[in-house]
């Protein structure tokens, strides 16, 4: 493997550390300088899957304000917000929906997850957006 190859992985490792530990200020200047909001590792997880799934409100908001996609799939084929009902996390949820998530994409999908786990009140707020 090449220098530039090893640099790339490096930074590519950084980035998806940063989303993981919910450094917003940074990831976002990250993002700024052309990471793609996109951007997945090995298994298919994008930095808003990462940022979700560990209760990163403001990692996860500055990635859907930057392009990232609210029902990204991963190589699982779940989305970032199956990942947060998993988690219980209404915030985390509320922001996916506000952006555009669809309860029924993905498998299982956020629908399901909620049914799974018997989280009947999650499930009932999960289609009604904020006013």
């Amino acid at each position: 493997m090449s220098t530039e190859e090893d640099k790339v992985i490096e930074l590519a490792g950084k980035v998806f550390d940063l989303a993981r530990q919910g450094d917003a200020d940074t990831l976002a200047a990250y993002l700024d300088a052309g990471v793609p909001a996109t951007l997945t590792n090995d298994r298919g997880d994008g930095l808003l899957m990462l940022a979700a799934y560990h209760g990163h409100r403001d990692a996860t908001a500055v990635l859907l304000m930057r392009g990232a996609d609210a029902n990204q799939l991963n190589d699982s084929g779940q989305t970032p917000l199956s990942g947060a009902v998993f988690k219980g996390d209404k915030e985390i949820m509320r922001l996916l929906i506000n952006a555009g998530a669809d309860l029924d994409a993905g498998t299982p999908s956020a629908r399901d997850t909620a049914a799974m786990f018997g989280q009947t009140e999650l499930l009932e707020s999960l289609g009604k957006p904020e006013q």
